[in-house]
């Protein structure tokens, strides 16, 4: 049986969201950027902006150079989530298979659903008049048999369009476009196949042979030869509705001191562990994700060994990870750390003292240096590490 998927997209969610409240961003070159730092990258980028030549993930203070006129507005997590909700009971409406993969881009699989609403086209352009109404948004629809025809037929369709790709017609709707359009070729792969063997379309890839294709993607060559004939056999999967605590800086100035990166990631486990403490969750797993100055990120994540909210127990785990994952000698830019897959804590009460004279003091501390912090502020005092 074919599958239909439809795939909707808006180009600069945070942006175009904005712009329903604030009606003077339209027609101008806006970006969305960390504040207080010109070395913070740029995460979305507005159709104007992009034509000036300002394009997402470059630095604050080189934008403003290339477009003074540009307009910058800090990220609104509270707004975007406000919308992405609104848009994720919209989408559930149609069906209960549907994927955000991220804010403003969501997969729905529609199969099966031709007597409630039609066609998946019909389907599509009833969810964009909705759209329309709903949250004065306008974006634009690929349909097609798989996940990736659909999300590539939704960014080169006409502005405010929909675009149907028929079942079968998925290499030939592919063959001619770019080799970057396919997901898993970056710009060093991207490179070689133009400069080593003049490749630069999608056909051309097709036409491959897997001993070639092992020798640029490795263990991949199959999935990209897969790719480069339109199959994508990728279920859409419902999203998961786990709840996370994560905070994330900027650095002010790119570092590769171990110590000096471990002192702030102590301070966001520090900032994390107050979140978790207060809302009396118990963390059982986390992750840190770290971005170098050359763009290029580390992703860990451990599971963590016992249930607790503490700082001193979650930044152990944590330095060892980070320890064993930054091994470059490139400057790091940017760290995030999170926690997630909580339990909640036991009301049972424990016969015996689980807490040693140590642990008991170190609780006390925290909670005292918390307390300090709510009423005089976060800066106020730190551990000497992470001041």
């Amino acid at each position: 049986m074919y599958r239909n998927i439809v795939h909707l997209h808006i180009p600069a969610f945070p942006i175009a969201v904005a712009r329903v409240s604030q009606p003077e961003l339209r027609d101008r070159p806006v970006a969305v950027a960390p504040p207080h730092s010109e070395r913070a990258l740029l995460l979305s980028v507005s159709s104007e902006a992009q034509r000036e030549g300002i394009f997402k993930g470059m630095p604050l203070g080189k934008a403003m150079k290339f477009c003074p006129d540009l307009t910058v507005l800090p990220p609104n997590r509270e707004l975007t989530g406000k919308a992405c909700q609104i848009l994720a009971e919209m989408a559930a409406h149609y069906t209960p298979l549907w994927e955000p993969s991220r804010p403003g881009h969501i997969y729905l699989d529609v199969t099966g659903t031709d007597r409630l609403w039609g066609r998946a086209k019909e389907m599509a352009s009833r969810l964009r008049r909705e759209l329309k109404e709903h949250l004065y948004l306008s974006g634009t629809v690929g349909v097609a048999g798989n996940k990736m025809v659909s999300s590539i037929a939704s960014r080169i369709v006409s502005s405010e369009g929909i675009l149907d790709v028929n079942h079968g017609q998925e290499f030939s709707f592919i063959a001619p476009l770019k080799v970057s359009i396919l997901p898993g070729i970056g710009h060093v792969r991207r490179k070689i196949l133009l400069e080593e063997l003049n490749i630069s379309l999608v056909r051309e890839v097709a036409a491959l042979d897997m001993g070639t294709l092992k020798l640029i993607f490795g263990r991949q060559a199959y999935v990209v030869h897969q790719r480069a004939l339109g199959i994508d056999p990728t279920p859409v999967h419902p999203p998961r509705t786990e709840p996370m605590v994560a905070e994330e800086i900027t650095l002010s100035q790119d570092e590769n001191d171990d110590e000096k990166l471990l002192g702030i990631l102590r301070g966001l486990v520090e900032r994390c562990s107050h979140q978790l403490l207060s809302r009396a969750l118990l963390p059982r797993k986390a992750g840190l994700l770290f971005r170098y100055t050359d763009q290029e990120e580390i992703i860990r994540q451990i599971n963590l060994s016992g249930a607790s909210f503490w700082d001193f127990d979650l930044y152990a785990p944590l330095e060892r990870i980070f320890l064993r994952a930054c091994r470059r000698r490139v400057r790091v830019r940017f760290m995030r750390v999170w926690f997630q897959d909580f339990s909640p804590p036991t009301s049972q009460l424990s016969l015996f003292p689980v807490r040693s004279p140590v642990t008991e003091k170190n609780a006390l501390a925290t909670q005292a240096l918390y307390r300090i912090r709510e009423r005089y502020g976060e800066e106020v005092i730190k551990y000497g590490r992470a001041a």
